[in-house]
């Protein structure tokens, strides 16, 4: 909820002026995105936030990042960037390159379970880019511990939703509707699921794979498609495209057992989502997930690219009404740790942190 007008008013007198810079493609609504929706809820509360990009073209991306960060120089005090790996970095490199000539103090914001490796390939490239940085963000442990040696007070802020969106499912007997939701990515392996599926069918005729999530256009989307059609289970696997944020309470709503198959992860969105809504979830232990989930406490945790063991862990939850109740209700809890009414405040005292002087 907003805070009165008059508390925005001291909010806004108090609060420094900041730029938000990350990819925040224009085709999805800005709280789509985690720094995205960090915008949105900042505004909200009275600050005056910049955010950038919105170009569509990943191409046109970075150097509209780049011309607001030069061009609006006088708008903003501090700057917090969304760091991930790949050619991602680059952009990163070049954005606190523009911020330093600027002397502009800045709050780095780690993402994606891939940029430990990266930062093994490229530790020089990683030392340098987080040196500078006023304040070091990530949503997970994992990143902090496994980027420790690169800068040692990494600050764990996570992902964060809000939890009140999200009816947890009641204490009626297991289903067996499968939820996957995530975008359609070689990384996230969405192939794994049909498999799992295919081991289950014929054990539990009602069974049903319902995947919700983006085309990221890597060819995932067809192969996931098409492995269904393979292994027979393409009837009972029903592919629901991309959906609005407000519309994913309701699709994790009509599920029991949440998958989430990917092969590199570190605190995604969409699992603390299902936990919101009381769904047992059943996940890969690759990345952050084991920082962010306790195995047979509040999720089952199976290896990667394994779907006789990720069948094996649902046909636990589906013959022991127990442990699947006690995931449910473990989930729930957790997730409530998440909400923005946490995690905001924590937010604003980190960049308040980071302009002090600079004001």
């Amino acid at each position: 909820m907003a805070p009165p007008v008059a508390d925005r008013a001291t909010e806004d007198r108090r609060s420094p002026r900041l730029l938000v810079v990350g990819s925040f493609p224009a085709s999805a609504p800005l709280e789509r995105y985690p720094s995205g929706d960090l915008v949105v809820r900042l505004r909200t509360r009275g600050w005056r936030v910049l955010a950038t990009s919105r170009a569509e073209s990943r191409l046109g991306r970075p150097w509209n990042m780049i011309r607001t960060v030069l061009r609006d120089h006088s708008r903003y005090d501090v700057a917090l960037v969304d760091v991930f790996s790949g050619p991602a970095f680059l952009w990163a490199e070049a954005v606190v390159l523009s911020l330093r000539v600027l002397r502009k103090p800045f709050v780095l914001v780690l993402h994606g379970g891939n940029l430990p490796e990266f930062a093994r390939l490229w530790p020089g490239r990683v030392r340098r880019l987080l040196d500078g940085a006023a304040v070091v963000a990530s949503p997970s442990a994992y990143l902090a511990k496994k980027l420790q040696r690169f800068r040692g007070d990494i600050h764990c802020l996570p992902n964060a939703i809000e939890v009140s969106r999200f009816v947890p499912r009641g204490s009626e007997k297991m289903g067996c509707e499968l939820v996957w939701l995530r975008a359609f990515h070689e990384i996230y392996n969405p192939m794994l699921a049909p498999a799992v599926l295919a081991c289950l069918v014929g054990e539990f005729p009602g069974m049903r794979l319902t995947m919700i999530g983006p085309d990221k256009g890597d060819g995932s989307l067809e192969r996931t498609r098409r492995a269904a059609v393979d292994q027979g289970v393409s009837g009972t696997c029903h592919f629901v495209g991309p959906v609005e944020k407000s519309e994913v309470p309701a699709w994790l709503a009509k599920g029991d057992i949440f998958l989430n198959t990917t092969d590199i992860d570190n605190a995604p969105v969409s699992v603390i989502e299902a936990q919101a809504a009381g769904l047992c979830v059943v996940s890969t232990n690759v990345g952050g997930i084991p920082y962010l989930l306790e195995h047979e406490s509040d999720a089952l945790l199976v290896p990667p690219c394994d779907a006789r063991a990720m069948a094996e862990a649902v046909r636990r939850l589906l013959g022991e009404p127990g442990l699947a109740s006690s995931l449910s209700r473990n989930g729930r809890l957790k997730a409530e740790r998440f909400d923005w009414s946490y995690i905001v405040p924590e937010w604003e005292s980190l960049i308040r942190d980071a302009a002090k002087g600079h004001l």
